[in-house]
């Protein structure tokens, strides 16, 4: 099975906006044992900017372009360099894939990069995805952008072709309403349709660490769905329950593709 999965800025960082170790550890772990059962794993990986924020003065996240620009190149460095020595402990071998939007909208140029996944599977690395922050030209406004990594990882699943993107989040999956302020807000463990019953329930921007909130799920959710493939949110506090989902067992929300 080809897996993406996605994790973001605030299930990799300490509220200090600073890298948890122990939990990218734990989930290093479980993607190289998925590797080793046989599955071909992505990773899409937020955190740069988190990391890079960590090794400034600066308390948090600022809104100028070139801070966040600058930020994003601090840390990319840096989370690869964590990134190569957790995964090299298990016996894994990782690659960096700094995408923009723009390079996907060229389809000659979107079918190289596939090739280029196609090559690492065989290869046996696993490939870690991030938004080129940097050289996009606008933040957040520019043609270059996707603005989220959700939205990124379901274009990285349906170019190269995966079964299945999970998407590693800091809530448990799509609520009936928002469990943040309705203690009684009910979990929906499948959705097999988009409508706007389904996007009335996703509210919220994401917390101060991230970018993404339950919409741009959604989104990502419209893109994978489209393709025919199926996309799961869940708990990131919870990686072991990467093998129940892999394994068909029901965690989380299931958005169910189009066959």
């Amino acid at each position: 099975m080809r897996i993406v999965i996605k994790i973001g800025t605030s299930s990799l960082t300490y509220a200090t906006g600073r890298l948890n170790y122990r939990y990218v550890k734990v989930l290093v772990g479980v993607l190289c044992d998925l590797k080793n059962m046989g599955h071909e794993v992505v990773l899409v990986s937020s955190g740069a900017m988190g990391v890079g924020l960590g090794k400034t003065t600066l308390a948090k996240k600022p809104a100028e372009t070139d801070y966040r620009r600058a930020l994003a190149a601090i840390g990319q460095s840096s989370l690869m360099a964590i990134y190569e020595e957790l995964f090299g402990a298990y016996g894994c071998q990782v690659s960096q894939v700094l995408i923009t939007k723009s390079a996907l909208q060229d389809e000659a140029n979107k079918n190289d990069i596939a090739s280029a996944f196609s090559r690492m599977f065989e290869l046996e690395i696993i490939p870690i995805v991030n938004e080129n922050d940097v050289v996009a030209s606008d933040a957040m406004k520019s043609m270059d952008l996707f603005g989220d990594n959700d939205t990124l990882s379901a274009h990285v699943a349906e170019f190269i072709k995966a079964d299945l993107l999970i998407i590693l989040s800091d809530i448990n999956g799509l609520y009936d309403s928002d469990p943040r302020g309705n203690p009684n807000a009910k979990i929906i463990p499948l959705v097999t349709h988009l409508n706007d019953e389904i996007y009335k329930m996703a509210s919220g921007a994401g917390t101060a660490r991230g970018t993404g909130g339950m919409a741009t799920k959604l989104n990502a959710a419209a893109i994978v769905m489209a393709s025919g493939k199926d996309m799961v949110i869940t708990n990131s506090s919870r990686p072991d329950d990467l093998y129940k989902i892999v394994a068909g067992e029901a965690v989380g929300t299931l958005f169910k593709g189009r066959a």
